[in-house]
């Protein structure tokens, strides 16, 4: 995990949903999909179960900024079998840390395919649509409703 981050560039532009392990690893950047496909090759290779995992990620706004509401998008992670001890043990390759109680858990499967986060058909008779999702990950102790 550490490895990853330490060696890896987090870039947005770096790979689409259809890059691989191995363009990630040319390219030595990717997002957070691309880093948990590559962890998880990574702890499959040394005869470990893993798990792609999709959900969402609770950020904390820098010191004495306010929270910029629907700035939070979908995240990926993954979970790794630890045997003998009947547990998944998630871990964040994308922060370098283990997924806690600020990461919501959506879906798990074997990769991003089994678990897309926005999966169908838009029927529209526009020339051109685009889809736009807002996401906000509050603790309930934050929440305020309007």
């Amino acid at each position: 995990m550490h490895r990853i981050k330490a060696d890896f560039d987090y870039d947005s532009k770096a790979t689409t949903v259809t890059s691989t392990v191995a363009d990630v690893f040319a390219k030595r950047a990717g997002v957070c999909q691309d880093f948990a496909h590559l962890a998880l090759s990574c702890v499959r290779s040394h005869g470990l179960a893993g798990r792609y995992v999709s959900g969402y990620l609770s950020t904390t706004p820098p010191p004495g900024k306010t929270r910029v509401l629907g700035a939070d998008a979908s995240h990926a992670w993954l979970a790794v079998w630890v045997p003998g001890s009947d547990a998944w043990l998630a871990i964040d390759p994308t922060n370098d840390q283990w997924a806690g109680e600020r990461y919501v858990t959506v879906a798990w499967g074997r990769d991003y395919g089994d678990v897309t986060p926005v999966k169908g058909i838009i029927y529209t008779e526009a020339k051109k649509s685009t889809l736009k999702v807002a996401v906000d990950v509050i603790p309930e102790t934050e929440f305020s409703p309007a």
